[in-house]
């Protein structure tokens, strides 16, 4: 890859950087494209956050930014204006600059999620919803199934309060939408949504009661740990078609560069430039999400802009 006075830079931010993968994707692409480009991995600590964002943009060769732990929820209180996913999500995964100089942060994890539902050939619009799991990504994709108008949001999650704050913004921005609470019983759901992180684990527990799944719904998972997770292979007995976790990973990765004015592409290609034969372990689960601690129970699973 040519780097040269002409080449823009996309931020990728967090901290630690050892296990970000995003430049394994993009980079590549960039090169195959002819994209003068090129993401490159910051490590930012929390403290230095909020100075180093307005400072990083401040480059006259910078394209955007994508925000990964920890500074995902810190960065919607440091920009100038929040697009409405990641003002529902309560977090941010990707900021540019405007031509007058404000910062625009937005969320894609959800819309990665959709789109790939989409690609399966299944209609968000007028569909019963159910998100089994409000952390970050389960928030993220539920203010993305409203965006497609959807009919109905059914969400559930251990921890209640979480469920309810979410379905309290939701009404907020979407007062027409049909939100509910407090099961996850997927029967009378055309699309049912694994946002937890069980499946990371042998042994884990399923997320829902699959008997209850009719075959006719089609189920969603964003685990990738492993291809075909426990819930998936349960629900793929059960008869009903099913989308992976990595397929959330390359479908979001197209609104990103949408985003960041840059041409965009198809996951396929993306797959095809990430995941030659002998790179990166030639292997979708090299680049599958991190996960970390989080304070409200034991596990959370973090996106894919790691």
């Amino acid at each position: 890859m040519r780097i040269d006075g002409h080449t823009e830079l996309i931020a990728h931010i967090g901290y630690p950087t050892h296990s970000f993968k995003a430049p394994l994707i993009y980079n590549p692409y960039f090169e195959q494209a002819g994209i003068h480009a090129l993401v490159v991995p910051m490590g930012c600590r929390a403290d230095d956050y909020p100075a180093f964002l307005r400072a990083v943009f401040t480059l006259s060769n910078i394209r955007g930014a994508l925000i990964t732990m920890p500074h995902k929820v810190a960065t919607v209180g440091l920009v100038d204006e929040v697009r409405p996913a990641a003002r529902i999500a309560g977090a941010a995964n990707a900021v540019r600059r405007e031509p007058d100089g404000r910062l625009v942060a937005d969320m894609f994890d959800g819309e990665g999620f959709v789109r790939g539902v989409r690609r399966q050939g299944v209609e968000p619009q007028g569909a019963r919803v159910l998100v089994v799991g409000a952390g970050g990504v389960g928030c993220a994709i539920a203010a993305s199934f409203a965006t497609a108008g959807v009919a109905g949001l059914s969400l559930f999650d251990v921890r209640a309060d979480a469920a309810e704050s979410l379905a309290a913004r939701l009404r907020e921005h979407y007062p027409r939408l049909d939100v509910r609470t407090g099961s996850n019983d997927p029967a009378s759901h055309d699309i049912v949504v694994n946002a937890t992180p069980m499946g990371m684990e042998p042994g884990d527990p399923l997320p829902l009661d699959v008997d209850r799944l009719s075959p006719h719904t089609f189920v969603g998972e964003v685990v990738m740990r492993e291809t075909m997770t426990a819930f998936l292979r349960a629900a793929q007995q059960r008869g009903c078609r099913f989308q992976v976790g990595s397929d959330m990973l390359f479908e979001q990765i197209p609104a990103y560069l949408e985003f960041f004015g840059l041409p965009t592409t198809t996951p396929e290609v993306l797959r095809r430039v990430a995941l030659p034969e002998g790179a990166v372990g030639a292997d979708p689960q090299a680049l599958s999400t991190a996960f970390s601690p989080s304070a409200s129970q034991p596990r959370d699973v973090e996106a894919i802009t790691a």
